[in-house]
């Protein structure tokens, strides 16, 4: 069963603190702020997610990133991560519904968190099926740290 492992927010920029649970709008989780809105923050990057099993297999290539660490929002765990595309709708919980919108761009401040910097490492053109994913949101509500996550919809079953 997929689930969300870690929900973070951030009054802009990285790391993300944890938070046991949030109010998520149609602009993303109440209480995250970007530093850059230039680059961050619009309907279709309301959320940030990343996978938990990405994130290990990175900490054993000998990178230091973490959960929130990279920025994102929902750190979830029992998704088959490459297959996650743009398209997908996801149901977290009760009540939120996310569409998956676009593979997020690695930003320089990620850099911290790989060896010799090399922050390209989650870039989704050099390595599919690693990066994160934005998601907007189509059904605003409350997220748990727990809640399942359940794969509703891919773009080649719609």
């Amino acid at each position: 069963m997929a689930r969300i492992e870690q929900i973070s927010i951030s009054d802009g920029g990285v790391p993300k603190t944890a938070v046991e649970s949030a109010e998520v709008g149609l602009r993303g989780l109440v209480g995250d702020r970007q530093a850059d809105t230039v680059h961050h923050g619009s309907p279709d990057q309301a959320l940030c997610l990343y996978s938990t099993e990405v994130i290990a297999t990175l900490r054993k290539e000998g990178h230091s990133i973490i959960a929130g660490s990279a920025g994102e929002n929902f750190t979830i765990s029992g998704l088959a991560w490459p297959e996650i595309t743009p398209g997908t709708v996801l149901d977290v919980g009760d009540d939120l519904s996310l569409e998956i919108t676009y593979y997020a761009t690695p930003c320089s401040k990620n850099a911290q968190w790989f060896k010799d910097g090399k922050f390209g490492r989650i870039l989704q053109t050099s390595h599919p099926g690693e990066s994160r994913l934005y998601a907007k949101v189509l059904q605003s509500g409350t997220v748990n740290t727990g809640d399942q996550v359940r794969l509703v919809r891919t773009p080649t079953n719609r």
